[in-house]
């Protein structure tokens, strides 16, 4: 069977698409792409978005409660970082034809996705120190390859991004290297955070290879470098040597330095529990979720005000521009 002229068209194209990517030639904006490349970049730029948004949640809570002013101000600046992301990426993702209001609206219903990492609740001061360090550190290995990614608007965002996140886990780190060199009491708390955040954070990288249902097509298309399992042995080779300079127990007992493949063997993963918080019933799944339709709500009238600032504005623009018009 011949192909008609428009498929043919079509089929050009797409080789036309992939010839630029395998070329490491960066897709912009007003390029021609696949629709289901178009799919894939909003589906995780979008869901990449709203975790910085809901990041936020587990360390803002602390903000109040920090131990000194000093920590303090290091943690605002860090939960401001963390809103700033979240912007970069919806503009990111804005390129693509959605709506910001759209991806807060998905989010909102819980339609879309955010990492599930943040549905665990911070219970103390040591909380904040694990998630810079862990769940930062898990952030940073997934997210240096996405400087190279095939789209152009998300491996600029990401670059800003990542060097904001080197600052947020060395942190993270030098806050538990306190603790876990203060009194016995303060030693317990950090042992006890990284205990708690340490496989939540192995699971951020999503399930296995063999279970991932988009990483084949997202490497073919440049959008990831490494697949979830490569990252995920990354991580654990990275923690299992840091944590020696913390002082503390790994919390996985079954971890060994495996001298043929050069990495640690690691204990099983707890699949289970990770599709459980997945699909919403996570320890703070719905706080999460609340607490974000709350502030939506409440800053109604934040979102009205500056509208109704840049309409005067313009107008005020606009007149002014008449002015010298009608002089002449």
């Amino acid at each position: 069977m011949v192909p008609n002229d428009s498929s043919a068209v079509v089929v050009s194209l797409e080789d036309q698409f992939q010839a630029k990517i395998d070329a490491e030639i960066r897709i912009e904006p007003k390029d021609w792409m696949p629709d289901a490349y178009r799919k894939t970049l909003l589906r995780q730029i979008s869901q990449h978005a709203h975790s910085e948004i809901v990041g936020m949640l587990p360390e803002g809570v602390w903000i109040t409660r920090a131990p000194s002013l000093k920590r303090k101000q290091i943690l605002m600046a860090k939960v401001q970082d963390e809103a700033g992301h979240g912007l970069y990426l919806y503009a990111a993702a804005e390129t693509l034809g959605m709506e910001r209001d759209e991806m807060y609206e998905e989010l909102h219903s819980g339609k879309a996705k955010y990492s599930s990492i943040f549905n665990y609740p911070s219970i103390s001061w040591a909380d904040v120190g694990a998630i810079g360090w862990l769940v930062d550190g898990a952030a940073i290995l997934n997210q240096i390859p996405l400087c190279r990614n095939s789209y152009g608007p998300y491996a600029r965002a990401m670059v800003r991004i990542c060097k904001e996140e080197s600052f947020h886990q060395r942190q993270g780190f030098e806050v538990l290297l306190v603790l876990a060199n203060g009194s016995p009491e303060q030693r317990a708390m950090a042992q006890d955070a990284v205990n708690r955040w340490y496989w939540p954070s192995v699971m951020m990288f999503g399930p296995s290879d063999g279970e991932s249902t988009h990483s084949e097509q997202s490497m073919r298309w440049k959008i990831k470098r490494f697949s979830n399992d490569e990252l995920r042995q990354r991580f654990i080779d990275m923690v299992a040597e840091q944590i020696k300079v913390l002082g503390l127990e790994h919390p996985d007992p079954q971890l060994k330095w495996n001298e043929e493949r050069g990495h640690y063997d690691f204990g099983p993963i707890d699949w289970d529990e990770f599709w459980n918080v997945v699909k919403g019933n996570g320890p703070c799944n719905r706080e999460r979720l609340e607490t974000r339709k709350k502030a939506w709500d409440e800053g109604a009238w934040v979102r009205e005000a500056a509208t109704a600032y840049a309409e005067k504005k313009q107008q005020r623009a606009a007149q002014t521009e008449k002015s010298p018009a009608k002089a002449a």
